[in-house]
């Protein structure tokens, strides 16, 4: 697939084969610099990458300028309705802004954006949102679909390159995962342009989080996506995690603990379903801290003779249990054998040790 362009939103690049970035966005009141930043260097501590405030008026709009001075990574600022607010934005230090051509106002007012934009040398994410599309595509199409998502972004696109504007990054995104992921890859067959990639309002607890990985999975698959977010309802910490471990499922990041486990069957001898659950758990504060310094290991538990050793060897550190007992595995070498009781504690020793 044709390598995207790429633009830099602060220092993170985005596209032109640079790691997918992990982004986020706080919902605090962005007129409370003090809680924004308070957020934002929580999310920031957890992995995220790229932060995004909302900026509804003028004085969030001046606030602004407080959070990009204290925030540690790259601030874009979330426009809609008002380009006016943009504009006060970028005088605040914005390091990229999200318009969505639906709802931004006359050909004139995004011009006025993207103007400034070139001016302060910062790219645009042009958003497309199945909410807010253009009345005449609503009517074209009868209704939001991939297509109408799809031509949208192009148009939007081509016109902001109409006035020589290059630095730009394309959203397109639908609640419908199905929708959603036709319109990516009919984007991304037409533009060479770096994309936002994305479910949007997928909702709150587990179907929210199945969905998105569902989504964001098979685009990162698929090679779509140069940046991203998950927005699930609720704190955004969750989002950044998620997005982490999604990012090391598909192979696109190696940071935090890659954790393995077998669904065990007739041939498991120990309990491995509470060995298993116990060692990833007492895991998870290493697996921050490693994500936080870009280091990665892979962790296995592993319950029988068939899969077991070989999953083990492959894994920086791991266990292949046998009947009551468990050989313990550090870089493909085998240590010692130690009964069932022990495989938990000796083996976060062992990782605890060498990591």
């Amino acid at each position: 697939m044709t390598q995207t362009r790429q633009v830099f939103c602060g220092n993170v690049p985005i596209g032109g084969g640079a790691p997918v970035s992990i982004q986020s966005m706080t919902n605090t009141d962005t007129r409370d610099a003090a809680a924004t930043l308070e957020q934002i260097k929580r999310l920031a501590d957890a992995g995220c990458q790229i932060i995004r405030c909302a900026v509804p008026d003028m004085e969030a709009a001046k606030s602004f300028g407080k959070i990009k001075a204290g925030s540690p990574i790259p601030v874009v600022a979330d426009i809609h309705f008002d380009y006016r607010l943009a504009l006060a934005a970028m005088e605040n230090g914005a390091d990229k802004i999200r318009i969505n051509p639906g709802n931004i106002g006359s050909e004139d007012r995004v011009a006025a954006v993207l103007e400034k934009a070139k001016a302060c040398g910062i790219p645009v994410r042009i958003g497309v949102n199945s909410g807010s599309l253009e009345k005449d595509l609503l009517k074209k199409y009868g209704g939001v679909t991939a297509q109408a998502l799809c031509e949208s972004a192009l148009n939007a696109a081509a016109y902001a390159q109409s006035f020589g504007f290059e630095d730009i990054v394309v959203s397109l995104k639908s609640s419908d995962v199905a929708m959603n992921h036709e319109a990516h890859k009919l984007f991304r067959e037409q533009s060479d342009l770096p994309m936002h990639i994305g479910l949007t309002e997928s909702g709150v607890g587990r179907m929210a989080e199945l969905k998105s990985t569902a989504a964001l999975g098979a685009l990162l698959l698929d090679g779509i996506g140069d940046t991203m977010r998950i927005s699930l309802t609720g704190d955004p910490l969750r989002e950044v995690l998620l997005a982490r471990d999604l990012l090391t499922a598909c192979g696109k990041r190696r940071m935090g603990i890659d954790f393995v486990s077998c669904p065990t069957c007739g041939r498991t001898q120990v309990d491995l379903p509470t060995i298993a659950a116990r060692v990833e758990e007492a895991l998870q504060p290493l697996s921050a801290k490693l994500a936080a310094e870009g280091k990665f290991i892979k962790v296995a538990v592993m319950g029988c003779a068939v899969n077991g050793p070989g999953e083990a060897r492959e894994a920086d550190f791991g266990v292949a249990c046998g009947k009551g007992t468990g050989l313990l595995i550090a870089k493909g070498e085998q240590i010692r054998n130690v009964p069932e009781e022990e495989i938990i504690p000796q083996l976060l020793s062992l990782i605890e040790q060498n990591v």
